[in-house]
C-alpha cells in the first residue's frame, strides 16, 4: 500500500498535473487528494468516455465497470489520432475478489480487453519503490508509440485520504436564453452547415483560435471550406468534441476554442454539456448545428426535433446561450461572445452537404501534430 501524495508527487514530477475520471471506492483516496491540491486539475466527468476525451495528455481515471464507457474514444481518438494518456483503472471484480455481482465478469476480462484496445497494461504500484519504474515505463511507451498506457489498481492500493473540498465552486451562469423560441420551423428555410461553417472560419482568427468539429459531414465540409492549421476534425469518437474542448479549453485559457457540434453527436453524450457548464471558463464557445438527423448515414431523424438543447446548457450552467435559425444570428452570437464563463448557441440548419464531398486527404495524426505545433506545443 502507498500514499495518494506519494504517486501523485511523483507523477507530478514526471509531468502529470492534469486528471479528469469518475469516481469508484478503491480510487477514493487518490482522488480526494488531487482535490484537495491545488497545483492539480481535476475534472469530474459524467462518464469515462468523456474523461478520455476530456484529458486528452493526463490520466483518465475509473472503474473498470466503467470501461466500456471509454472503448470508443480510446479506439477512435486517442488511438487513431495517437494521444498518449495514462490510464489508472481499478480492478473490481478482480478473480478471488469478493465483490458486487455487476463486476464480475469485468473484473475477468479487464486485461484481455486492454489488450484487445492494444493498450500495455500493468498493475498499479503499492510499494513506493515502484512509483517512479512505472510511471517511467509509461512515459516510455509514450515517447514510442505515441498511444495510451494503463495501471490496474488492485484494492487496497493506496491509503486512505480525506476529501478536503467537497463543494464545487460557484459559476457565472445564464439567466436567459437569447433568440426566439423553435415552434413550427421550416427546415427548408434554414442555412446549410456550409454557411454556417464559412462564418465561423471568417470570425476565428488563425491565431489564437482552434476550432474542433464533430465526426461526419461537420469535419469534412470544414475542411472542405478551408484547411487550416488551427482545424481539428475528429473521427469516430462521436460525441466527444465538447469533451475534448473542455479539455482543452482548460488547458489552454490564452486559446479561444471553438466546438462545432452535431444534435446526433450531441445526444449520444449529453451528459458532458453540463462538463463543460461547471467547468469551461469564456474561452470556450460550443455550437450546435441542429439538423434534427444523422446526416452522414442517410439523414435517419434524431429525437431532436424534440428536445431543447438552449434550455439544457442554460439548467447546466454555461454562462451565455443562444438560439438562432439564420446566418445573423450565428454571426451576432459570435461577436457577442462572454468572458464569464462558456457560451452556447443551438443553430438550426438544413440536411443535406455538397456534391462529391471531400474526406481529408491529411491523416488525423498529422491534423494532430500540425495542431500542436500551430499552438506551440510538443
Amino acid at each position: 500500500m502507498i500514499s495518494a501524495h506519494e504517486f501523485v508527487d511523483c507523477a507530478r514530477d514526471v509531468g502529470f498535473t492534469w486528471y479528469a475520471g469518475v469516481p469508484c471506492s478503491f480510487l477514493t483516496p487518490f482522488i480526494n487528494y488531487v482535490i484537495g491540491d491545488a497545483s492539480l486539475t481535476y475534472v469530474s466527468a459524467t462518464n469515462e468516455g468523456d474523461a478520455v476525451a476530456a484529458v486528452a495528455g493526463g490520466p483518465p481515471r475509473g472503474q473498470n465497470s466503467g470501461l466500456g464507457n471509454a472503448v470508443n474514444p480510446l479506439t477512435s481518438l486517442a488511438y487513431v489520432f495517437r494521444i498518449p494518456m495514462l490510464i489508472i483503472c481499478t480492478h473490481r471484480g478482480a478473480p478471488g475478489l469478493a465483490d458486487e455481482p455487476q463486476h464480475e465478469l469485468m473484473g475477468e476480462i479487464t486485461g484481455q480487453l486492454f489488450e484487445t484496445m492494444r493498450i500495455p497494461w500493468e498493475y498499479f504500484p503499492t510499494s513506493s519503490d515502484e512509483i517512479l519504474a512505472s510511471l517511467t515505463r509509461a512515459k516510455s511507451h509514450f515517447v514510442a508509440h505515441q498511444r495510451p498506457y494503463a495501471l490496474v489498481m488492485r484494492k487496497g492500493a493506496v491509503a486512505p485520504h480525506e476529501l478536503e473540498n467537497p463543494v464545487a465552486a460557484e459559476r457565472n451562469r445564464a439567466t436567459a436564453i437569447n433568440g426566439p423560441a423553435f415552434d413550427a420551423i421550416s427546415l427548408k428555410t434554414l442555412p446549410s452547415r456550409t454557411a454556417a461553417l464559412q462564418m465561423i472560419i471568417d470570425s476565428t482568427p488563425l491565431a489564437g483560435s482552434v476550432v474542433l468539429a464533430t465526426t461526419g459531414f461537420t469535419g469534412r465540409e470544414l475542411y472542405a471550406a478551408a484547411d487550416r492549421d488551427n482545424h481539428f476534425y475528429m473521427v469516430g469518437s462521436m460525441g466527444c468534441a465538447s469533451s475534448l474542448g473542455v479539455g482543452l479549453a482548460l488547458a489552454r485559457p490564452d486559446l479561444q476554442v471553438v466546438v462545432v457540434d452535431g444534435d446526433g453527436a450531441a445526444l449520444m453524450r449529453m451528459g458532458n454539456i453540463a462538463t463543460v457548464g461547471a467547468y469551461a471558463s469564456g474561452n470556450l464557445t460550443h455550437i450546435l448545428l441542429d439538423n434534427e438527423a444523422h446526416d452522414s448515414t442517410g439523414a435517419q431523424a434524431t429525437v431532436s426535433a424534440h428536445v431543447d438543447f438552449a434550455s439544457i446548457a442554460l439548467a447546466c450552467g454555461y454562462a451565455c446561450v443562444h438560439r438562432a435559425r439564420d446566418i445573423d444570428g450565428l454571426r451576432n452570437f459570435l461577436k457577442s461572445r462572454t468572458t464569464n464563463g462558456p457560451q452556447f448557441l443551438h443553430l438550426k440548419i438544413k440536411t443535406g452537404t455538397l456534391e462529391n464531398l471531400p474526406r481529408p486527404s491529411i491523416t488525423p495524426a498529422a491534423v494532430l501534430e500540425r495542431l500542436k505545433q500551430h499552438i506551440g506545443q510538443s
